[in-house]
């Protein structure tokens, strides 16, 4: 089962990680993943907006792609919104699977289909007052795709 859920907060990456393993012994891999603001020069913060019911709906159907792909992972999503500061976690990605080619394709593919198919507008803000909407890009669809 992977679940998946929406925050504004900041998330403890360690703690759900540890939260998902348990005392399973019948794991052999843990594969964590958590997407950052970039500090790009003059970055000031970025802003994530969606519509919530929609955007969980996705991400539970993301989720559930995954565990029909890797019958025994385990995983969990967190996906913030809201306005975020460079350095602050905005997504991560755990999984947990008895191999570890399970644990790493399903985080890959997970970050590989979030980042296309989950439903977020993305506001950046310039330390000039401007801010502009990011777009997607090429190289993440051709990412996605391959799965």
């Amino acid at each position: 089962m992977i679940t998946a859920r929406l925050q504004t907060e900041p998330f403890d990456a360690a703690a759900e990680q540890a939260a998902l393993i348990g005392a399973r012994t019948d794991l052999g891999a843990a594969v964590s993943f958590t997407g950052l603001v970039r500090a790009d020069d003059g970055l000031v913060a970025l802003t994530l907006e969606h519509y919530p019911a929609m955007t969980l709906a996705q991400l539970q159907a993301i989720a559930a792609e995954a565990a029909s792909r890797w019958p025994g992972t385990f995983g969990t999503i967190i996906h913030r919104h809201g306005r975020m500061l460079p350095g602050e976690p905005i997504v991560l990605v755990v999984t947990a699977s008895p191999h570890r080619g399970d644990a790493f394709a399903a985080a890959q593919f997970l970050m590989d289909w979030l980042k296309t198919k989950a439903p977020f507008w993305k506001r950046e803000a310039w330390a000039d007052g401007s801010t502009r909407w990011v777009e997607a890009k090429g190289s993440d669809d051709a990412a996605a795709e391959r799965w």
